[in-house]
């Protein structure tokens, strides 16, 4: 009996120090994933552009976005964050995955795909950015509005292009974004800043600045 107590208790330890080493080496490489971000020289990518592409699906070429995927291959975690954040609130070639859920549970978007981060507004998308963004409070309050809108819809938003900046601790996503309501005939365009900042393990929205609206008018076909 006393041999038995004693090799349980070794279990114990052997299993605590296991779970203490695989936490130590979980926030080691998040610091040190912080520790390169913050070492690392100034930069600036482009992530985003738009381009001419044929379409499998619509079977034609197209104006479509293209994504830096060399870069996302490299991306820092904050990086990822910001991208992220910014991607959720404007459409960039959502499509549904299959036929749409009742719950709009399946929307797959070109830059969280590119980004690894599953389909918009899924936990797997939220769940990174709550955890990141978890002591900035009005971010965490837009990301309870997070919006499932496909391509196509008769009133959305898409970028034209995405740059972003780093500098010391702050990370700068500056796009190029147009918006259409089909119904109304009614486009518009628009550039935007949005300036974060990473710390220790999170980030935060700093500020953002944003051009005044331009809009534009089109004939809506009668076909």
């Amino acid at each position: 009996m006393k041999s038995i107590l004693i090799w349980v208790t070794l279990m114990l330890l052997a299993s605590c120090q296991t779970n203490s080493k695989v936490a130590e080496r979980n926030n080691t490489n998040t610091s040190i994933d912080l520790t390169e971000q913050k070492n690392a020289p100034d930069k600036t990518i482009k992530f985003l552009w738009r381009e001419d592409q044929y379409d499998e699906e619509l079977e034609g070429t197209y104006n479509q976005i293209a994504i830096n995927t060399e870069f996302c291959k490299t991306i820092t975690v904050p990086e990822k964050a910001a991208l992220a954040y910014v991607a959720t609130f404007i459409g960039n070639e959502c499509r549904w995955d299959g036929k749409a859920t009742a719950g709009r549970t399946n929307l797959k978007c070109k830059i969280l795909t590119a980004l690894q981060l599953g389909y918009q507004c899924s936990e797997e998308h939220l769940g990174f950015l709550r955890q990141w963004f978890r002591n900035d409070e009005k971010s965490l309050r837009e990301l309870e509005g997070c919006p499932t809108i496909p391509d196509g819809a008769t009133v959305q938003d898409t970028f034209d292009e995405i740059i972003l900046t780093v500098k010391g601790d702050q990370i700068i996503v500056f796009f190029k974004a147009n918006g259409v309501n089909i119904r109304e005939g009614r486009r518009w365009h628009w550039t935007q800043s949005d300036y974060f900042e990473f710390r220790e393990n999170d980030i935060r929205l700093l500020k953002t600045e944003k051009s005044p609206l331009t809009y534009e008018t089109f004939k809506i076909s009668a076909n």
